[in-house]
């Protein structure tokens, strides 16, 4: 059953939501939006501290509970659902922030699958930009992208990049490997 869940992974500013936003537009294909982004449009606008610049720890705390809440609601729904990161980029974070990792969030990145192969967004200069919810330099992009191949590959999973490439190329590539 969790095949059916795919992950695209990767550093920030690396096209993931581009491109899911392409696929679900142009093919079809249901998509889970990054928890991350929301969190930080949901926390400005009321005025909230959970953001990555101001309380991290609550930040991934909001981020882990979306990306449990949104594993459910894929796994009830059926289908194939593309995720713009999952419950491991939680963990990623943390460890990239050193943070103290609750071992809810551990045994939930351990236990709470994903499709077997994951596919990562390698960080990619030429097109990463910074924005009003993206405030990491570029370093940290690269830092971030490490951090999650390595660790999806810890937990089992099978990692393959990205090709830095047109957004029909990547799409393709992801169809191609995808369950349908």
């Amino acid at each position: 059953m969790s095949e059916s869940l795919i992950v695209i992974t990767g550093g920030p500013g690396a096209g993931k939501s581009t491109l899911l936003d392409h696929l679900h537009q142009h093919h079809g294909l249901n998509v889970v939006e990054e928890g991350g982004r929301a969190i930080i449009r949901e926390q400005l606008a009321r005025g909230g501290d959970a953001l990555p610049w101001a309380n991290r720890e609550a930040y991934c705390r909001e981020m882990f509970e979306h990306a449990l809440a949104t594993r459910e609601r894929a796994l009830d729904a059926g289908g194939l659902w593309l995720f713009d990161r999952g419950l491991p980029d939680v963990l990623g974070y943390a460890r990239l922030c050193g943070l103290a990792i609750p071992q809810a969030l551990e045994t939930a990145a351990r236990e709470l699958r994903y499709g077997s192969t994951v596919f990562l967004a390698p960080a990619w200069e030429a097109i990463y930009r910074n924005d009003a919810e993206r405030r990491q330099d570029f370093a940290e992009a690269q830092r971030t992208a490490a951090i999650m191949s390595d660790l999806y590959a810890e937990l089992g999973y099978r990692v393959l990049e990205l090709p830095l490439s047109s957004l029909e190329e990547r799409a393709n590539f992801i169809l191609a490997e995808c369950p349908m």
